[in-house]
């Protein structure tokens, strides 16, 4: 198993070859998964059932031989509870599927992306910038996986913790992408007191709410909240720090100290002043919270191991990397 961290990053982007080329640690052999889970998306489109098909025969022959053991069931229908016993989830669908079920998978069980519907072959599919395989792909692909021969790469994932004002500690689900604090009531202010003590930052604030994002999330939403075009972030720090911003902070309060928005490591503690608020993962699952509670956000949530195949996922995103 070729496992990629920022080490392997730090050691790769400045050459030539692929990342995953140039220093690579060797794990696992012939038949490393025994238990596989597969999740697919369920919408009744041909394209999905036929991808569905395409993974099933293949992973049919390995069954056939009792080389694993292979579970399906639908995005709709799957709980926390069936990642238990699984060694591998694949998720057949697109970057939403993909994001939905990370949520329940922990820092041990890897996790292979399927695009049942890639856009290259047809404009209304999915872009899949998590789907490190596709129908087309998928044999040689779970092959390489099973043969010990995947990329795996270990990803950062934001959480935070609600604590409310009886005391009781609640742990978000982690988010490969972004989280979102905000009125639950979005045509209503969010309004709180935002804290990053180790960076003097202590400011009450009236916004559309708090958007944080990982590095490799901030395609999906942030960069079409804040104008960070051209930001450039260094190597050693992309799996080290988060991305915030103040949505829609009045004009005269976006001030360049980092409370409006922000590349650190350090944890942002919000103070409710709202009557009932809200932290979303992946826009998925809602955590509540009422006035006087605190939300810390951090990049402390279960790390995610990504699988992919002929680059690491990294290499999609060299353009935003400073050399």
């Amino acid at each position: 198993m070729r496992v990629f961290k920022r080490g392997h990053l730090l050691a790769g982007i400045l050459s030539v070859p692929p990342i995953w080329d140039i220093l690579v640690e060797m794990h696992g052999g012939v038949g490393v998964y025994k238990n596989i889970l597969v999740v697919y998306k369920k919408n009744f489109e041909e394209v999905h059932d036929t991808a569905l098909a395409t993974v099933r025969t293949v992973l049919d022959g390995y069954v056939s031989k009792n080389r694993v053991r292979v579970d399906y069931t639908a995005r709709e229908t799957v709980r926390r509870a069936d990642f238990v016993g699984p060694d591998l989830v694949i998720v057949l669908g697109g970057d939403g599927t993909l994001t939905s079920i990370a949520h329940s998978i922990d820092d041990e069980t890897p996790i292979m992306g399927v695009n049942s519907h890639p856009r290259m072959k047809d404009s209304d599919g999915s872009y899949g910038f998590y789907m490190g395989s596709d129908p087309d792909n998928f044999e040689k692909d779970i092959k390489m996986a099973m043969d010990g021969k995947a990329i795996v790469n270990v990803l950062p994932r934001l959480q935070a913790e609600i604590v409310t004002t009886s005391g009781n500690k609640i742990l978000t689900d982690p988010a490969l992408n972004d989280l979102l604090v905000a009125n639950t009531h979005q045509y209503q202010p969010s309004k709180y007191r935002l804290q990053r003590l180790s960076e003097g930052i202590d400011v009450v604030q009236q916004s559309s709410g708090c958007l944080f994002s990982t590095f490799l999330g901030q395609g999906a939403w942030f960069r079409h909240v804040a104008n960070i075009e051209g930001t450039e972030f260094p190597i050693e720090q992309i799996d080290e720090k988060y991305l915030f911003v103040s949505r829609d902070l009045p004009r005269s309060d976006r001030n360049d100290d980092g409370s409006y928005w922000s590349w650190t490591n350090s944890p942002t503690v919000m103070t409710s002043d709202m009557h009932r608020g809200y932290v979303v993962a992946d826009g998925w699952d809602e955590f509540h919270f009422t006035r006087g509670a605190t939300v810390t956000v951090d990049l402390g949530g279960p790390t995610l191991q990504l699988l992919t195949f002929r680059s690491t996922i990294y290499d999609r995103v060299a353009h935003w990397i400073g050399q």
